[in-house]
């Protein structure tokens, strides 16, 4: 008994001299380093606002038509004794060029009928003139015989000259009718341009009135362009007997080739339903006659881009920068993040106009930045300004049209 009591008091012992030892350890253990965590500082590309005056360019789409297209008719009737080769679709005329001859036979019968009757009739009134001249002398040599005025008038054959006058001056009518008509046998190219149809071939009897086939113009064309009218205050559209400058448009068909022109006029009236208003752009030598180019075909679909006017007080910013809202991060003078509500007048491709809500010498960040928040502290990497970038994406787009037009 003894000695277990000995035992358990031992260890008893035991148990509070590790505790003690383990309080003692405890208390003069040195406290944990404290390590403060830095969060990074973000890295981004910012760009200097800049203000500028600039032109928005307007989209649309037509049909290419011709400015003239003619139905050429016949004015005589009569079988077609001759077709010129290029009298056929397609074929290209200059102007006052033959196109077909109807027989003339029967014209120059006429021409030489109603010659004859000018001469018969100027005959007659060489005759009346004698005889008129005669009579003159008469009256001078017994005036007493005509003592009345009517007399008078009657005795010099006033009525037979008017009258053979007058027969001589219709008969060289008809001979002008009669020539007119032999003159319409021959059909010729009221102007330069390319046939479309051809209705007629040799041979065959045609009477007056007869379509003989469709002739247009190739000097220059037009497309007819709607022009919405929220998009009408970007344009310096051409106004009824104006001399300003005219309103450049570049066309593009489904094989991305190229042509340039003017907008020369509008149709003046805004359609109540659609609400456009139809511009109309002209395009000189469509088809490449005078200068070597590639034509332009009437009837193809073009895709247009007008050239706007110029608009002050603009900053053009990218497009992917924009967040929901039109908002942009922007920097204050600690370079910290601030959200920036803008005022939107046009987007066009990677492009963002903006008329409100920047100012000059605005800093704009450009890099995209997942889970911002506004006072977060930046580091700014590169500087730009908008004009710069501007340039830069209108450079890529026109190089990109390039590529375009060489594949």
């Amino acid at each position: 008994m003894l000695n277990t009591s000995k035992q358990t008091l031992l260890s008893a012992a035991v148990i509070v001299a590790a505790l003690v030892i383990a309080v003692i350890f405890f208390i003069l253990k040195p406290p944990p380093e404290t390590v403060t965590v830095i969060p990074p500082t973000l890295s981004i590309d910012v760009a200097i606002a800049e203000k500028q005056s600039l032109s928005i360019a307007v989209n649309s789409q037509g049909t290419v038509q011709p400015r003239t297209q003619t139905a050429l008719i016949t004015e005589v009737s009569g079988k077609i004794m001759q077709v010129a080769p290029q009298f056929q679709s397609g074929g290209l005329v200059d102007k006052g060029e033959l196109l077909l001859r109807i027989d003339p036979r029967n014209y120059k019968v006429e021409v030489t009928r109603a010659e004859a009757n000018v001469a018969t009739a100027f005959s007659n009134l060489i005759q009346e003139k004698g005889r008129a001249a005669v009579a003159k002398q008469d009256l001078e040599k017994y005036p007493r015989n005509y003592a009345s005025k009517e007399a008078r008038y009657l005795s010099l054959r006033l009525p037979q000259l008017k009258e053979a006058q007058a027969r001589l001056d219709s008969a060289k009518a008809d001979l002008t009718h009669a020539k007119n008509n032999l003159a319409r046998t021959i059909i010729r190219a009221p102007y330069k341009g390319i046939i479309k149809t051809r209705n007629v071939d040799l041979g065959q009897f045609v009477s007056a009135g007869s379509q003989l086939g469709h002739i247009f113009a190739v000097d220059f064309a037009e497309v007819r362009l709607p022009i919405p009218a929220d998009r009408l205050a970007y344009l310096a559209l051409p106004e009824s007997g104006s001399n300003d400058s005219l309103p450049a448009v570049a066309l593009e068909n489904e094989l991305s080739r190229k042509w340039y022109g003017n907008i020369v006029r509008t149709e003046g009236v805004l359609d109540e339903r659609s609400r456009v208003l139809f511009a109309i752009a002209k395009i000189d030598d469509p088809y490449g006659l005078e200068n070597g180019g590639e034509p332009l075909m009437m009837g193809s679909f073009v895709q247009a881009e007008i050239s706007g006017k110029k608009i002050d007080d603009l900053i053009a910013i990218p497009r992917y920068i924009l967040r929901t809202g039109n908002k942009v991060w922007v920097l204050d003078d600690e370079q910290r993040l601030r959200n920036r509500d803008l005022k939107i007048l046009h987007t066009e491709g990677k492009l963002v106009y903006v008329y409100d809500g920047l100012n000059d010498g605005d800093t704009i960040c450009l890099s995209t930045i997942p889970n911002a928040i506004p006072g977060t502290k930046v580091k700014i990497n590169n500087t730009s300004k908008t004009s710069s970038l501007l340039n830069t994406i209108s450079g890529q787009a026109a190089a990109a049209d390039t590529k375009a037009d060489k594949l």
